[in-house]
């Protein structure tokens, strides 16, 4: 990762683009972080702007602790917590579930 005070960016955003294969470009004011330039090759909208939500990234990191302190939570009590009956195996139907004949269309003869 590369960094770049604020006051020595003299290039155009266009040159600094054009060097992200090298990795992201991270801007800084007085040593710290305050923007970043970085590849989002493969990336919709969507996750471009998901992955970059303080809150959204705040909400995973608050699970990940939670994670670690309490521990994964099963289905099933999700499922109680929420007042949600226990999970149950759909049964196959075989009737439904039959290929069906093919249509027998009449043969005149000749």
């Amino acid at each position: 990762m590369r960094k770049l005070k604020l006051a020595e960016a003299t290039a155009s955003l266009a040159e600094y683009t054009q060097e992200l294969d090298q990795g992201p470009l991270v801007v800084t004011v007085k040593g710290k972080p305050v923007a970043a330039l970085v590849p989002i090759d493969g990336l919709d909208w969507e996750g471009l702007c998901v992955g970059t939500s303080p809150k959204f990234l705040d909400m995973i990191e608050r699970s990940r602790r939670r994670t670690e302190t309490e521990g994964l939570i099963s289905e099933e009590e999700i499922r109680r917590r929420h007042g949600l009956p226990p999970y149950v195996e759909p049964k196959v139907n075989a009737r439904n579930h039959k290929p069906k004949a093919k249509s027998r269309k009449s043969k005149t003869r000749s």
